[in-house]
């Protein structure tokens, strides 16, 4: 049953979703292969992370619940990985789960790393995570600020729109502002 899922997985290239939705209906069909599916992110096919990491974070997005068993390893990966396609998806996860303070903080300060990732589709969600993890922790409003105002000045333009609506959302208290479709 891994075998099959890895096989949904694998093929093709980083430009496509490959058959995501056809595992994520197995997924909602059968729980039990979620863990089988975090496994897949530390494949050696990079296609593989990638798509698992894809599926993982439109799963999560209905119910995250799921996730939360693996977050030590989330976390872990989050902190390892280069490869930048994992990045963004951890970045889009991580807000979602149910972290202790000494968790957020270092949840916070990869995601501050990534703010250096080559890609700006990766800086632009660790951004809209770094705003989601200040909002649940006041602790990390600072470095969510410097952050956001970094990328108001410097950022692509796309990044500075996101930044801008974020710094408005972190100043006046309301909820930050979820990704819209332009992601960089």
């Amino acid at each position: 049953m891994a075998d099959d899922i890895r096989d949904l997985l694998r093929g093709g290239d980083r430009r496509s979703i490959g058959r995501v939705p056809q595992v994520l209906n197995r997924i909602r069909a059968s729980p039990r292969l979620f863990d089988r599916l975090v496994a897949a992110l530390s494949d050696t096919d990079p296609v593989v992370c990638m798509r698992a990491a894809d599926a993982l974070e439109k799963a999560s997005l209905r119910d995250a619940s799921a996730l939360q068993k693996h977050k030590r390893a989330l976390l872990r990966l989050a902190r390892s990985t280069t490869q930048q396609e994992l990045r963004r998806h951890l970045a889009q996860m991580l807000p979602r789960l149910h972290l202790r303070p000494s968790e957020r903080r270092a949840a916070a300060r990869t995601l501050q790393l990534y703010q250096t990732d080559p890609s700006s589709i990766v800086r632009t969600f660790a951004l809209q995570a770094l705003a989601d993890l200040a909002q649940a922790d006041a602790a990390l409003r600072p470095l969510a600020l410097r952050s956001l105002r970094r990328a108001v000045r410097t950022g692509t333009p796309a990044m500075r729109s996101r930044a801008s609506r974020l710094l408005r959302a972190l100043a006046s208290g309301a909820r930050p502002p979820a990704g819209s479709g332009n992601h960089a």
